[in-house]
């Protein structure tokens, strides 16, 4: 998984376009400025748009490949980005983050509860979390994502998932999707904008 990773991250073009997630740019577009993480960030599209919006941005990725291109990105605008390699279950940090922004972080079915579980851990109490990746209905669609149905979502693995978030958006939505050259038609996914509440995990 990680040689595909950095296979694909190694090509000269960004994969997935310099431009935010557009659900990811509407919604942090509305939120005081603040720190915000991102995990398995990529190439760096996200944390571009927060940093340059002033956020203060923490990322991390397990791409050796996807750090590179990102701190590049980062560089050409003039930027620091603060970007860690490391697996998703081995990141720890002190710090506490106001917004936890996943954009098509699909982990694989046997540790992905654990994952995201861990993710919610490093949010602030009322702090938000901006999510959007493919649905179960995004199987056979040429448009992007896992080929694994397990590494799909329904809206009923988000509730389980991601408990201790009271959702203020919660939706499967069919989308046109134009991100760089691998996120490219319609495509099923799922968004949703969360609250931490007050003793969630």
């Amino acid at each position: 998984m990680k040689d595909f990773w950095n296979n694909r991250y190694d090509e000269e073009a960004y994969a997935y376009g310099l431009s935010p997630n557009i659900f990811f740019k509407e919604q942090l577009d509305l939120l005081s400025i603040g720190s915000i993480l991102l995990p398995a960030e990529g190439e760096g599209r996200n944390a571009l748009y927060a940093l340059n919006r002033g956020w203060e941005v923490t990322a991390f990725d397990f791409s050796e490949s996807a750090m590179r291109k990102a701190k590049i990105l980062a560089k050409s605008h003039g930027l620091h980005l603060d970007y860690q390699v490391v697996d998703v279950l081995n990141f720890d940090t002190d710090k506490r983050f106001d917004v936890l922004g996943l954009s098509y972080t699909h982990f694989p079915s046997s540790m992905r509860a654990k994952a995201n579980k861990n993710l919610l851990h490093f949010v602030k109490p009322n702090g938000k979390v901006i999510f959007e990746a493919f649905s179960k209905e995004q199987l056979g669609k040429t448009s992007g994502g896992p080929k694994n149905e397990e590494m799909l979502f329904s809206i009923e693995e988000i509730k389980n998932e991601f408990k201790g978030l009271e959702f203020q958006i919660l939706e499967k939505k069919t989308i046109q999707l134009n991100e760089g050259i691998y996120h490219i038609g319609e495509a099923s996914v799922i968004r949703f904008l969360g609250n931490k509440y007050n003793g969630g995990l």
